[in-house]
């Protein structure tokens, strides 16, 4: 795998294909990019705020440029500080300076759904529009939610997907209101973050009730973990029940520094318990409050060597992958690198809870079906569930990526297995980690 000229291709310049490997093992430190989740809330948050916020090491990526994208669009006044991923945030006091705008949002969902909610509740003249795939995305759950607080949401194709037109009527902080977790939990995080903005002096405070089930649930601990950092404190007198403060309004944190990426980090650690180790990341560690750092643990019980220190965690080789059944609906994202892990297992491994997969930038239960089977593993799929059979021979093989970013790393790590894998449009990593084969190649180096 020849390392690309700087540190990540130059826009326009990544090839239609990547070939990688054979590669014969893996070791070294990778230093995490920030989590795309945590960013994109705290850019949102910070704009949304009473004062001016720092935020350190917020993720360079195509999510983070939507969202900033559009909060310049907003009239949000974000300085950034030349090459290093530094955003100081102008805080607008919870009102946007524009009223009327329309945003293009890409595939990132967490760019589209809490500005959907944000602006809803704030109310407006808005259009919010993406990618196709992201017009396939369902938002219904959300706008349904929305609608019951009174907000003006409509939808510019069709019913319950986008693009959306939001109207003036700002929501009114109804004193309840329920919304659908099986779905996405972005539905939730976005509500939640949202809700704060209302100006009801009547409703003090609103009642959100989750029905369904929540998928995800770690993401929606991320989203109040911040918005607590911004002055609001959400109330979770159970498991389905969330108590949010309106018109209290947020306020900066004054320097805020972002985790690295816990799901980015499964495929460097996942790549040391293959290619031997061991393998370190840094920037996020065991009391990181991103859920997917439970991959480490996932990855544990399956037999690799895991350490974790405050601020990092080291995979190495240890017992061969023992396979079995892994319930994975806290760890959707990291989860997918588990289907790689399989192949190397001394059993089946069957993964549970990942309906959600197939709501994301592809249907991933089925792509990720479809590329298993060209090395030749067998694989079993349901509706939330994935099986895959270890393999004994691996041969080169051609892996399409469905524009989808974590397709890509994931299967990058089969060349550890001492083949060669070429990943056609390797550049939809910049998604989330344009530099992830620049990180693999130094671990891989011999």
């Amino acid at each position: 795998m020849p390392p690309p000229a700087t540190n990540e291709f130059a826009v326009g310049a990544w090839p239609p294909a990547l070939t990688i490997g054979p590669l014969s093992g893996a070791a070294g430190v990778v230093a995490l990019p920030g989590s795309k989740s945590i960013s994109n809330r705290c850019l949102l948050l910070a704009a949304l705020a009473t004062g001016t916020s720092v935020l350190e090491d917020v993720l360079a990526a195509d999510d983070t440029d939507v969202m900033l994208d559009a909060l310049a669009a907003l009239g949000v006044i974000v300085e950034r500080n030349g090459g290093v991923a530094t955003c100081v945030v102008h805080g607008t006091a919870g009102a946007f300076p524009v009223s009327e705008a329309a945003l293009f949002l890409g595939n990132a969902g967490t760019a589209f759904r809490p500005l959907t909610a944000a602006l809803a509740v704030l109310g407006g003249s808005y259009e919010l529009t993406g990618v196709p795939r992201m017009h396939e995305r369902p938002i219904g759950d959300l706008v349904e939610a929305l609608r019951a607080l009174g907000c003006d949401v409509r939808y510019l194709g069709a019913h319950g997907y986008p693009p959306l037109a939001i109207g003036h009527s700002a929501g009114s902080g109804a004193g309840s209101v329920t919304i659908r977790g099986a779905t996405s939990s972005q539905f939730l995080s976005a509500l939640l973050m949202a809700l704060p903005l209302a100006r009801t002096p009547s409703a003090p405070a609103t009642h959100v009730h989750v029905i369904d089930g929540l998928v995800s649930e770690p993401y929606v601990a991320i989203t109040t973990n911040l918005m607590r950092r911004f002055g609001v404190t959400v109330v979770e007198p159970d498991s389905t029940t969330f108590i949010v403060p309106t018109g209290v309004g947020y306020t900066s944190p004054g320097r805020l520094k972002i985790e690295g990426d816990a799901s980015a980090a499964s495929y460097f650690l996942a790549a040391g318990a293959i290619g031997g180790g061991p393998v370190r990341v840094t920037g996020v560690g065991r009391d990181s409050i991103q859920g997917d750092v439970a991959f480490a643990d996932a990855l544990a019980e399956q037999g690799a060597v895991i350490s974790f220190g405050a601020d990092w965690i080291e995979a190495r080789r240890g017992d061969r992958f023992v396979g079995g059944t892994i319930d994975c609906v806290t760890i959707p994202d990291a989860a997918m690198t588990l289907a790689i892990t399989a192949l190397f297992a001394v059993r089946p491994t069957t993964l549970t809870g990942i309906a959600s997969w197939r709501v994301k930038e592809t249907d991933r239960i089925v792509a990720m079906a479809t590329e298993l089977r060209k090395f030749g593993a067998q694989v079993e799929h349901g509706e939330d569930w994935l099986r895959v059979s270890p393999l004994k021979r691996f041969a080169p093989t051609i892996v399409d990526t469905y524009d989808d970013h974590r397709i890509a790393m994931c299967f990058a790590l089969v060349a550890l297995a001492g083949v060669a894998v070429t990943i056609n449009d390797p550049g939809c990593v910049r998604k989330t980690f344009p530099t992830f084969f620049s990180h693999l190649e130094r671990l891989t180096r011999d």
